[in-house]
């Protein structure tokens, strides 16, 4: 690994490449804050799939391209007068101090979760801080993200289950709310879906398990799977349309059993 002089050197490298670019190139030249964004969230996705994948080469590869993404964003603040990269790192580093007065100063907390409670109330206190608690969510975040993040912020603040067991009880409440909703086709089916939802992201939560990364990982294996199954039809000659549910489900289990 580097030493913290080497670093410094190449980060201070990328700024000067960036500096370069800026001024020669182009496509750097035209760039703004609107044409960067939905870049910037390709880029957050691909860094996504590497992390999941717990590929090193490809993580380093696509923090590289979020960090251009960052060192760009402040390069434009920079040349309207708005703010620079230092201002971006020290706003980073005076709120990271802040936040931390069980590191900075003289808070005692027991464990990671308090900190988290800590944390969220810290926030409510900075004058440019969210003016509530949930504030602070973005209202774009995919639902998913989105429900999971909610209900983690106010766990936060203390509003939570007092023992995670009791969940089940508010899942299975969900669950037999659809069931009637579905028999009665009652127009609140997709309400009713939503809330059942809700209460399984809020279950995940409870028992340590991020619900996005839960259900990509099973997104991924269905991929593979189904993937499987259409391979082998076309290598016996067959369309998926024309086969039956038992014949794909043979293929399926063959995917399971090969670990797919």
């Amino acid at each position: 690994m580097h030493t913290r002089a080497e670093k410094l050197e190449a980060f201070g490298r990328l700024l000067d490449v960036l500096d370069t670019l800026r001024e020669q190139c182009p496509w750097d030249r035209k760039q703004t804050n609107e044409s960067l964004r939905t870049n910037t969230i390709e880029e957050i996705y691909e860094l996504s799939e590497a992390l999941l994948n717990d590929c090193p080469d490809d993580i380093c590869k696509e923090l590289g391209d979020v960090l251009l993404h960052i060192v760009f964003y402040a390069k434009i603040g920079e040349e309207k007068g708005d703010f620079d990269i230092a201002l971006v790192c020290h706003a980073l580093c005076d709120k990271l101090i802040y936040r931390h007065p069980h590191i900075y100063g003289q808070v005692q907390v027991e464990d990671a979760a308090e900190v988290v409670r800590n944390w969220e109330q810290l926030k409510l206190r900075e004058k440019d801080g969210n003016k509530s608690v949930l504030s602070g969510v973005p209202r774009s975040m995919p639902a998913l993200v989105k429900s999971y993040r909610m209900q983690e912020k106010a766990a936060g603040v203390g509003f939570d289950w007092e023992a995670r067991e009791d969940v089940w009880t508010k899942v299975e409440e969900e669950l037999d709310e659809v069931r009637a909703a579905i028999k009665e086709e009652a127009t609140a089916t997709e309400a009713e879906f939503g809330d059942l939802l809700f209460a399984v992201v809020n279950a995940a939560r409870l028992y340590g398990v991020n619900p996005d990364n839960a259900l990509e990982r099973t997104n991924r294996k269905f991929d593979s799977r189904f993937s499987y199954v259409e391979q082998q039809a076309k290598a016996q000659g067959k369309a998926l349309k024309d086969m039956t549910l038992s014949e794909m489900d043979a293929l399926w289990n063959e995917a399971k059993q090969k670990g797919l």
